[in-house]
């Protein structure tokens, strides 16, 4: 322990030299925001505005909603997945259940570790959702504990998340269907770019401005069924058959406007060029923190990946909430990213636990969300893991 502990304060001296120089060279510390959304400007709206006007159809499936839902299918996996544009991911995991079949009551696998909105969809459905752990690499909720756990009790569906923007295996949950029989929605809010749709699985995105493909709200249902998302598509619309004007089941207004649509088009012009920076600020991250902090855990998760979030593991003993109240005193944002764990908030406390949670609990003490986005250069990321690097020295 001694020698471990020893070679965290030689790191945390070369980080804490390396933030000095550039402080002597006469740049001043600027405060560091833990995110800002990356999306288009007025400039590149002003065509689709313009298109927008002159047909006058602002909403319920305007040419520039159809235009973006197909533009968006080849992104998305091969053959391309059906898909629905909704209005916010957290809609469209709602809806999803009941185009799935689910009755009200139905029992939800999900993972403790996630965002709220996850289990929240799940409540509104009418649904209970079940609390399980997470693998201790990937941070996700794993086909095989989700196999050993339906054996042992009664689950209608799963829902694993694609947590941090980590992918999941497809192939793998496409088999959990297929030899369960039990259905698989995956909440895949923060994994667009990274997360590909399956033969048996249904997958939800989001579009929010916080995440790597922003267009402020929406997102979309994803899906090889064709029956489960024209279900989707008439339940986003009050659960209308537009061909007879009757509501056929309890449908919600969630429908994208095509001013959300612009801004997704818009969006998709740049998305390669959006691409390629995110991955190389993670791999710049990356290797930063491998130099500054050789000691904190990474997310197992491709190193390819187009990212929003950076999170972290500390070392045993180290609390996150004192290293973000380090963090905060030099002006560096950050976020305990999906915690507490769902079962502590008030609204899901009452929701059963299948199996422990030891993964999860263990994570939910030592885990810190850094700041990342587009506008942090190579001297803001020194930054930041120079400050890590004491606050763990500090704490440690």
């Amino acid at each position: 322990m001694l020698e471990t502990r020893t070679k965290w304060r030689i790191a945390a001296r070369f980080a804490h030299n390396r933030r000095s120089i550039a402080q002597q060279s006469g740049d001043a510390v600027s405060p560091i925001r833990l995110l800002l959304p990356d999306m288009p400007d007025h400039s590149e709206l002003i065509p689709y505005l313009r298109e927008m006007d002159a047909a006058r159809w602002y909403t319920n499936y305007g040419p520039l909603v159809l235009r973006f839902e197909d533009a968006l299918g080849p992104l998305l996996g091969r053959p391309a997945p059906e898909r629905c544009s909704v209005a916010n991911c957290t809609l469209g995991l709602e809806l999803a259940f009941t185009a799935l079949g689910l009755p009200r009551g139905a029992r939800v696998l999900l993972p403790a570790l996630t965002f709220v909105a996850t289990a929240t969809a799940v409540l509104r459905a009418g649904m209970t959702p079940v609390l399980a752990d997470v693998d201790a690499q990937t941070w996700l909720l794993g086909a095989d504990t989700a196999r050993e756990l339906v054996q042992r009790q009664k689950i209608d569906c799963v829902m694993p998340v694609a947590t941090y923007g980590c992918p999941l295996p497809l192939q793998t949950w496409d088999d959990f269907s297929t030899d369960t029989g039990i259905p698989v929605l995956i909440d895949a809010a923060g994994a667009f770019g990274n997360q590909l749709v399956g033969e048996h699985t249904t997958v939800v995105f989001s579009f929010h401005a916080t995440k790597t493909f922003g267009i402020g709200e929406g997102g979309v249902v994803c899906a090889q069924s064709k029956p489960v998302i024209a279900a989707l598509k008439q339940l986003s619309n009050f659960g209308i058959d537009i061909s007879t004007g009757l509501a056929m089941g309890p449908g919600s207004n969630a429908k994208l406007s095509e001013y959300h649509a612009a801004v997704g088009l818009a969006a998709l012009k740049s998305w390669p060029e959006r691409m390629a920076r995110r991955r190389k600020l993670h791999a710049d991250y990356l290797g930063e923190l491998r130099t500054s902090c050789p000691q904190v855990t990474l997310q197992q998760r491709p190193q390819d990946g187009v990212y929003s979030i950076m999170q972290v593991r500390l070392p045993a003993g180290i609390a996150n909430t004192a290293v973000a109240a380090a963090l905060k005193a030099k002006g560096i944002e950050t976020r305990l990213w999906y915690l507490p764990l769902l079962g502590e908030h008030p609204a899901f406390a009452a929701s059963p636990v299948a199996g422990g949670l030891p993964v999860a609990r263990a994570l939910s003490a030592s885990m810190i969300g850094l700041p990342f986005h587009l506008q942090l250069d190579a001297k803001a990321i020194a930054s930041v893991c120079a400050a890590l690097a004491e606050a763990m020295a500090k704490h440690g």
